[in-house]
């Protein structure tokens, strides 16, 4: 019996996170959000003799709340339980999805991946023509000069506008610094041109840096800890698609809504 005991394969856990990242949940169980990753963190890193824990990403970004909020609870459980954490990226791990692949000690990427997208956006519609022409009335009142901030129904105010970009660069800075503080010396090109919006392959990613390897999550798992390394795999449930909900149910609505929002958020990248 001490023998078995003294010779038990090493245990990674291997954990999914790929979706849109969004402060709400999706209403099929799927995307990233601090709620919902947050336990299923604390179990991955609670793993008895664990050697390691992989997180496999697969996200074109999000919300920058969530993002830090998945990315700081990584890096205290990794601490905490001196555990390494590696990121296998799969499709993308881009914008947001690249601030939590930086949570971990290091990066590992398929060729093809893309990673980076250093930078936020912000996207709307303007109605305010629209309902010019259909000879519809905007009738608003606030109590505060700027309580009606980017109002899409009402045409664009320069001191709106000039409030927003300052928001997107100042949130645009807490990225860079998270990339900085994660990746430092690791940098292979001049900030000029890694904190630009800008992705790449996973290829040229480990040439700029970006990445530290190429490779896949079972195939690395192995590499590091050999062919009898146990692979203890967790992640979200994605519930079936509510093709029953009657039309206009307000399941359904969000759902729709959310799928095209995820997919607008991997067209951004190609994909």
């Amino acid at each position: 019996m001490a023998f078995s005991l003294l010779h038990r394969a090493p245990r990674v856990a291997l954990l999914r996170l790929a979706g849109l990242i969004a402060a709400r949940p999706d209403p099929l169980g799927g995307g990233l959000n601090a709620a919902a990753i947050g336990p299923l963190l604390d179990r991955a890193f609670g793993i008895r003799r664990l050697s390691a824990v992989m997180l496999v990403v697969n996200s074109p970004g999000g919300s920058p709340v969530q993002s830090s909020l998945i990315a700081q609870r990584i890096r205290r459980l990794a601490e905490e339980k001196k555990i390494p954490a590696i990121a296998v990226v799969e499709d993308a791990a881009a914008s947001g999805g690249y601030w939590i692949a930086c949570a971990a000690d290091e990066i590992i990427a398929d060729p093809a991946s893309i990673l980076g997208s250093i930078g936020v956006i912000s996207a709307g519609f303007g109605f305010d023509q629209a309902i010019a022409r259909l000879g519809v009335e905007r009738r608003l009142r606030t109590a505060g000069a700027e309580k009606s901030f980017l109002d899409p129904f009402r045409p664009e105010r320069e001191q709106d506008v000039a409030r927003l970009e300052d928001l997107l660069a100042k949130l645009h800075e807490e990225f860079k610094a998270w990339v900085r503080a994660r990746r430092g010396e690791k940098l292979k090109a001049p900030e000029d041109s890694l904190f630009t919006g800008r992705f790449w392959t996973g290829r040229e990613a480990v040439e700029l840096g970006l990445a530290d390897a190429l490779g896949d999550a079972e195939a690395e798992a192995k590499r590091r800890f050999g062919e009898k390394v146990k692979i203890i795999r967790l992640g979200q449930r994605r519930r079936p698609f509510p093709w029953r909900l009657i039309p206009g149910a307000r399941e359904g609505v969000e759902a729709i809504a959310q799928a095209a929002e995820e997919r607008a958020a991997w067209a951004r990248l190609g994909l």
